[in-house]
Formats: C-alpha cells, structure tokens, sequence
C-alpha cells in the first residue's frame, strides 16, 4: 500500500511538471515573464502623501478665511515652514508644516473658508515610503534581473527648473499674479481688507508700498482716487459696496431715495460680522436679566487728573502709559468684585455624554484667575480682547495691557491667545454715546458689564452738619447682564453694589495692592 501511495504521488507530480514545462519553453511567452518567474526585482519607490489638517486655533472656531498661500504644488517645504496665512475669529495666524517634502494639492484658493479638522493642504512625505521598501534579495543566478528604475521622490514642477523651490510671496504684494491662479492674495492686515471691500477694490490689483509689499490704506485710496481721475465719466467710478455710500447715482443717495421705486440691495456679511452674527445667535439661548444702577465719578474724575499730573513729570512714566483713562480703574473694581462673589467668574458646563436627549446635568465651573474681556471699536468691527489675570496686576498693569491690545486690534495684529480665554466682559460704549445698554452674555461666561456715557448732573450735597447746597456731579450708568439660569437677582445687586463703591471711593484700591 505505501508503494501505491508513493508511485500515486510521483505520477501526479509528473503530470504537473509536463503541465508546466511547455509554457517555460514555447517561443511566445515573453523574456519579461519568464525573467520574472526566475528572479527578484525592485519594486517602484511610492511616496506616502499626507494630507494636513487644520488644527483648532481658537475657542469654538470651527472654520477660518484663508488669506494667502505662502507656496503652491510643487514646492519643497521643511518642517515648520510657514504655509499659508488665516483668518479666523477676527485674528490672524501663520499656518506653518508638520511634515517635510513636497506640496502635492492645495485644497482651497485665498479667500475660500477652511474647515477646522479637515485637510487644507497635502504633502508628499521624503523617507516615510522607503521604510517600508523591503531588502531587495539576491537574484537567481540563472537569469538576469528585470531591474525597475525607481520613480524619483520628487517630480519638479514645470515652473521649478528642475529645482525644487519655496514659493513666498512676491515683494510687490501681488502675489495672485504667479501663475497659479488665485491661490494667492495680497499682503494686507484684516482693517485694509475691510477697506478694500467697503470701497469695492480688488487688493490682488493694489501694488503695496509697505514693508514686504504689504498693501496700506493709503495704497487703496490712491489706486481708488487715481481709477476716478482716469474715468472719462464720474458714474464709472468704483462705488462703495456698504449702506454707508452716498455718492451721486448710488441707489443710498438723497437723490435716489426721492426718485424711483424702492431699490434693495443684498450684500455679502464681512468676515467680522459674520462671526458675531454666529456668536450673538449662540449667546442668546442664554435667559439673561439686566440691573442697572448709577455711579458717581466725582472722586474718580479727581484722582485720574492728580496721576495723569503725575505720569506727564519726566522720569515718573514707564514709557507704555502716558495717560490714564476710566477703563483701568472700573476694570480693576470688577476684579476686586469677583474676589467676593466668584460665581460671577465661572461658566456653565452641560454633561450631554450619559443620555442622549441632551438634557445633561449642568455644573458650574469656578475659575481661579480674572480674564477680562473688553470691547472694542476698531476698523473690523466690534473685537474683544482679553487683559489676562487682572487680579496681579496694578493700574498701570492693566493701563499698559489695554494700550497694547487697542495698538495690535487697530492694526490686524491680534494674536488667538489675545482673543481666547475670557472670563467676564466690560463693554465701554460711553466713549461713542449712549446712557444706558442692555449688553449681551457672551458664550461660556455669565456676567457682562456696560459703561455708559459720564454726564454732568447738578445734585444735593450731602455732608453732616452743613446747610445742603447744589454742586456738580459726573455720573455714569452701570448695566449688568447675567445668566439667570445661575445667577439670582440679588447676587448680580450686591456685586454691582462692591464695584460701585469701589469706584466711587477709588483710595480703596490702595488697601488692596499686590
């Protein structure tokens, strides 16, 4: 029986050898197949292309305006090198590589918004795809390898040279005019975009005077007065995109609105409105309550004229604050205010993760530093920095910190971290006009304070043992709002009660210097 098996076994084996041997010997197969049955060959370098995310950059953003790309496909980038720049939340923030290699796809053009978390560009990585090459074995010896060339790992673009390059932009600042369509925009700070877009101005078409190229307002209203001149008739000239036009033939002018139908005109929201359109709709699902009261200056008014005084002496200035305004000192009452009542500084967390009707179990989470939001009035629109933990600062700490984020929100300047991390808001509309606001709580915080306009009011004396006469007082409305969800009207009085008094008595800071 064992022979049957063995000589089973042979025959079949056999029968597969002949099977086999006709295809190695017949003159139509071809060299590359028979080569290829008897010896090893490379396989093809692939490169391992990685696409970027854009990462989270401020709180709650959720999609930013690329303003320019800084290379394009094709250019070799190193880890760290900046790769485009964006706007988002009404700052701006270079993107720079994780990786190094080769720009392979641009998912976006200047201008376009960019998701958060999703890909916004990719990058062929150098040396990622070669580890996983395996050792190439020893050939057989009987016949010659199929040798593959490998691809290389970088395919220069038509406009390289062969050379692989980092594409920056150009010194003129009209970096759209390379060649790759309008990936790239004009070097320009958010105000001077503003601009362009209220004057109806291409800033691509705009040659900058500033340093690197970067256009200047000045830039846009001589290339605007200069289009003007060079107009045969003045209805040729560029017309204002906003409300605000009033020039002879815009549909906002006096002689339009007497003559003629009713005319609408929709135009797009800017960037900065936007945001607030999507950030005011979130704040108010908050059920807010407003208390008001009255503050007297007097004492205030007296003491910031003795140190403005005091600053304006050779010598007795740090160089950053030449002159003190209200704000420092109301900011630093509601700081001394949030040291007795804490809830003021907190925010409200809902836990939706332990059922699915979103119905959570709220907490509120009290926080340790005082992060003040302040609002202010710049060329973008309404932006709202943050002097950061108010409590170890002096006045002149917090005078230095308003002066430096007013100076970088002017000019474009403000950085996510200014912009991030509040914990209550002051919103000073009295410097344009008004008594009395109601200000809106903004998302993640549960109080917010509006400063009216100081006034000058005649008013009873009221000192002990003197005949009441008539003198002269600067008051100023206090508006607060609070989260009535956590904060009951009588916590929100007596807060307001601590600020007033601090105010109105301002020495009482002294007692509390750090």
């Amino acid at each position: 029986m064992f022979l049957n098996q063995t000589s089973r076994a042979v025959r079949q084996q056999w029968r597969t050898l002949t099977r086999l041997t006709p295809l190695q010997k017949s003159p139509l197969s071809p060299p590359s197949l028979l080569s290829s049955t008897r010896a090893f060959h490379a396989t093809r370098n692939l490169l391992a292309i990685k696409p970027v995310l854009l990462a989270d950059i401020g709180e709650g953003i959720v999609e930013c305006e690329i303003i320019q790309w800084f290379v394009e496909p094709g250019a070799r980038v190193e880890e760290f090198s900046p790769l485009c720049e964006v706007q988002s939340d009404k700052a701006s923030v270079e993107i720079t590589s994780r990786f190094a290699g080769v720009v392979k796809k641009l998912h976006y053009d200047a201008g376009e918004m960019a998701k958060v978390g999703k890909p916004f560009v990719d990058i062929d990585i150098e040396g990622d795809a070669g580890q996983s090459i395996p050792p190439e074995p020893v050939a057989a010896k009987e016949e010659p390898p199929v040798v593959i060339t490998p691809r290389p790992a970088h395919t220069p673009a038509p406009w390289s040279n062969g050379v692989p390059i980092m594409s920056f932009p150009q010194p003129n600042g009209n970096t759209a005019k390379n060649g790759n369509g309008n990936r790239n925009g004009a070097l320009a700070t958010p105000a001077v975009r503003h601009l362009a877009k209220e004057l109806g101005v291409n800033i691509t078409q705009i040659n900058g005077t500033g340093k690197d190229g970067r256009v200047q307002k000045e830039d846009i209203y001589k290339y605007v007065e200069a289009k003007k001149g060079s107009s045969s008739a003045q209805a040729s000239s560029p017309l204002p995109t906003t409300p605000s036009a009033t020039a002879v033939g815009s549909p906002f002018s006096p002689e339009a609105s007497s003559n003629g139908p009713q005319q609408e005109t929709p135009i797009v929201l800017t960037r900065t409105q936007e945001m607030m359109f999507k950030t005011m709709t979130r704040s108010l699902n908050i059920p807010h309550f407003l208390y008001a009261d009255e503050v007297d200056f007097s004492s205030l008014v007296e003491l910031r004229g003795r140190l403005n005084k005091v600053l304006g002496k050779s010598g007795l200035s740090d160089g950053q604050v030449g002159k003190l305004s209200y704000l420092p000192f109301i900011i630093k009452a509601v700081s001394m205010a949030l040291y007795k009542y804490p809830i003021l500084n907190a925010r409200v967390d809902v836990d939706n993760t332990g059922n699915g009707n979103g119905n959570g179990k709220p907490t509120l989470v009290l926080r340790s530093q005082h992060n003040i939001g302040v609002a202010m009035d710049t060329p973008s629109g309404l932006l709202v920095p943050v002097v950061k933990n108010v409590g170890s600062l002096n006045i002149l700490g917090v005078a230095a910190e308003l002066a430096r984020l007013q100076k970088a929100a002017v000019e474009g300047k403000l950085s996510p971290q200014d912009m991030s991390g509040g914990t209550i808001t002051v919103s000073n509309i009295g410097n344009i006009g008004g008594t009395y606001l109601s200000p809106v709580v903004v998302e993640k915080e549960v109080a917010i304070l509006g400063i009216g306009r100081m006034r000058t009011v005649p008013a009873f004396s009221s000192v002990p043992g003197e005949e009441e006469k008539i003198v002269k007082k600067q008051v100023c409305n206090f508006s607060w709002s609070a989260d009535h969800r956590v904060v009951d009207g009588a916590t929100m009085a007596r807060a307001a009660e601590v600020v007033r008094t601090i105010v109105e008595e301002p020495d009482v800071m002294v007692m509390h210097l750090r």
